[in-house]
């Protein structure tokens, strides 16, 4: 049995809740990160300014295309077997080719379903967590820059 001090405490466990589990909860929701009310999307894809129900600024975090990088590489791996499968089917012409654009259409499909659900997240989490963009302001106390590096 494990002894009290290697138990991982209740605060800890609430802030790791409210840093990832909140986010990721309230972002498959399409919901904001704040309140778990508003809608965070206006259109497909399009943020709102704001939320509806709490104000938080949307334009505070941009997810660039972080969503799409991983929507493409989930259904890639998910579709990539068929790809190898389907060419090597004794299927007649016309069969193969429905077949072709059946696979195609449902990997299309499923990327773009999967795109707001990823997005929302990935938003939340950098709201939730106020991530921004890096800073190179310095190069700290390690020493001077290399002779060609530019600010």
């Amino acid at each position: 049995m494990r002894s009290p001090a290697a138990l991982p405490s209740v605060r800890g466990r609430a802030h790791l809740a409210a840093m990832y589990e909140e986010p990721i909860r309230r972002g498959l929701k399409l919901r904001c990160a704040r309140c778990g009310e508003g809608k965070l999307f206006r259109a497909y894809l399009k943020f709102n300014d704001e939320c509806p129900a709490c104000g938080q600024d949307f334009t505070v975090a941009d997810t660039a295309d972080g969503p799409a990088f991983f929507v493409g590489f989930l259904v890639m791996i998910l579709f990539a077997p068929f790809y190898f499968i389907l060419p090597m089917l004794p299927l007649p012409l016309p069969l193969m080719i429905g077949s072709w654009v059946l696979l195609l259409s449902m990997m299309i499909g499923l990327a773009l379903f999967l795109l707001p659900p990823f997005k929302a997240v990935l938003f939340n989490l950098q709201v939730r967590n106020r991530a921004e963009e890096a800073r190179w302001e310095s190069t700290g106390k390690h020493g001077s820059p290399p002779k060609h590096w530019k600010h």
